[in-house]
């Protein structure tokens, strides 16, 4: 029976007898990672997350301060969740493989990768994936060692390596324009309305935010990240983590500017009901005494009650407004009360005028904008896929 062959430095591993797996090629994992960050996503906030926050967020369930810590704390316990499932999806990146941090130097990687690589040799490790794990620390070595490839990997991931990307700042920002004008256009179409005009604002400033922290890190010479916080991630991940959290962040500023807003609108709206059903109270009233004026001259006895009525009338129609008035011609005190029924009753009827506006304002709906904006994520999802 032959011996078996073992191998115990990382330069022979290197030249083993078995063929060398490619360079870099994107796994199921990784795969199913971008699928799930990408339209499953968007339809996952949009239509289960955003309901369920403007359920914790309607009025009368809780109290306020008390609804929108549920609210922030929800969101962020599932954009969490969501995101550690992702990353678990994508597993570890290639300085955690080997247990190496951005600092490392070649000899460090070496080190590193000798110590593994006899570990999980497959002559000494009888594990059903010992191989498997063998390739992916031999594939982490060769990019790492590769200070072409290892820049490569730092700014585009395995995707980069595998499309033998370079970093080019035409074709970078060709492709950060179609990102976020594609995400400008839906955070527009999502916030239409008077309730979310807080929540445009809130959307459109984490943009420029992540857009200027996404140009400082992928522009910059040296990852600009503090090693000691931060010692195995690298800016592709860093800009992937952004783009991952952005839908939640979206939402949640959608959902409490929605809550938080103030429609001052409704409010001039109830004032305006308040102040029709004053005028009719004060036209009845107003009915009632001009027939009992009537009645009291009809019975020959409204002298001195006439002119105390007529006084009375005089200082009342003094502090009235006289939007429109003709003048006064009438000194009788059924004359006074006619004007003054006359007045309220004009004003009652732009009242009533402007509640219907209102009305018919309130009532302005459409769900098209919102159907547009999925169909519009649909064809740029399509179009782009392969950017």
């Amino acid at each position: 029976v032959p011996a078996p062959r073992t191998t115990t430095t990382p330069d022979r591993l290197q030249h083993d007898d078995r063929p060398n797996p490619p360079a870099e090629t994107m796994s199921s994992d990784e795969a199913a990672a971008d699928d799930l960050s990408g339209l499953s996503g968007f339809f996952f906030y949009v239509f289960i997350v955003h309901p369920a926050t403007a359920w914790i967020l309607r009025p009368g369930r809780f109290e306020k301060k008390k609804s929108i810590m549920y609210a922030i704390g929800f969101l962020a316990a599932l954009a969490s969740i969501k995101t550690g499932l992702e990353m678990q999806a994508r597993g570890p990146n290639h300085y955690q493989l080997l247990g190496v941090t951005r600092a490392s130097n070649p000899l460090e990687i070496k080190r590193a990768y000798k110590k593994l690589s006899l570990q999980l040799h497959p002559d000494k490790n009888t594990a059903p994936d010992a191989s498997e794990r063998f390739d992916e620390v031999k594939k982490s070595y060769d990019v790492l060692m590769d200070m072409e490839l290892r820049e490569v990997y730092n700014k585009f991931g395995p995707e980069g390596i595998a499309s033998n990307k370079r970093f080019d700042e035409t074709q970078f920002f060709i492709e950060l324009g179609v990102f976020y004008i594609t995400w400008g256009m839906m955070v527009f179409v999502l916030t239409l309305g008077k309730k979310s005009g807080d929540a445009r604002q809130w959307c459109f400033t984490g943009m420029i935010v992540m857009l200027v922290c996404e140009i400082a890190i992928m522009t910059a010479r040296n990852n600009p990240l503090p090693k000691e916080l931060f010692p195995t991630s690298t800016e592709h991940e860093v800009v992937w983590l952004m783009h991952s959290l952005f839908p939640a962040f979206m939402n949640g500023c959608r959902s409490l500017g929605a809550f938080l807003f103030i429609d001052l609108d409704a409010q001039a709206r109830q004032l305006l009901l308040a102040l029709q059903e004053q005028n009719k109270d004060i036209l009845l009233v107003l009915r009632d005494v001009q027939i009992g004026v009537q009645t009291i001259q009809a019975h020959g006895g409204g002298g001195g009650g006439a002119g105390r009525l007529a006084g009375s009338g005089a200082a009342t129609t003094a502090g009235l407004p006289a939007q429109g008035a003709a003048p006064i011609t009438r000194a009788t005190p059924t004359g006074k009360i006619k004007e003054l029924q006359e007045r309220l009753q004009n004003s009652n009827t732009s009242v009533v005028k402007a509640v219907d506006d209102l009305k018919s304002e309130g009532q302005k709906s459409s769900s098209f904008g919102f159907y547009a904006m999925i169909m519009g994520y649909i064809a740029f999802s399509y179009l782009f896929s392969n950017n």
